[in-house]
């Protein structure tokens, strides 16, 4: 069973950057697809960023440009970097691949 647990959430101004972490354990990492989601109060989840198990990359409309999904195999971690952040960008941030989800970090943008 893979366990996920995020890190790296926090409150930023606006035009600033944030890197979140997620660090999976309990399976082989490497022959996964990993994700990023996030959930806004009052908002369904959105789908934010994917990387597969060999490292191609996709993004939603919202964040391309600005942020960018990495893995490190070695760590067994996946990491969003995320920049030029916008308020709209506040919420809980969630890793997830097979169907498990972390309990996500908190991110908020605010002056």
């Amino acid at each position: 069973q893979v366990h996920l647990v995020e890190s790296g959430g926090g409150l930023v101004q606006p035009g600033g950057s944030l890197r979140l972490s997620c660090t999976a354990s309990g399976s082989d990492f490497r022959g996964f697809g990993m994700a990023w989601f996030r959930q806004a109060p009052g908002n369904q989840r959105e789908w934010v960023a994917s990387i597969t198990a060999g490292g191609l990359t996709t993004y939603a409309a919202s964040v391309l440009g600005r942020f960018t999904i990495s893995r490190d195999n070695a760590k067994s971690t996946v990491d969003l970097q995320m920049t030029n952040l916008k308020p709209e960008d506040t919420a809980v941030y969630q890793c997830s691949s097979l169907g498990h989800w972390g309990r996500g970090t908190q991110v908020t943008v605010s002056s």
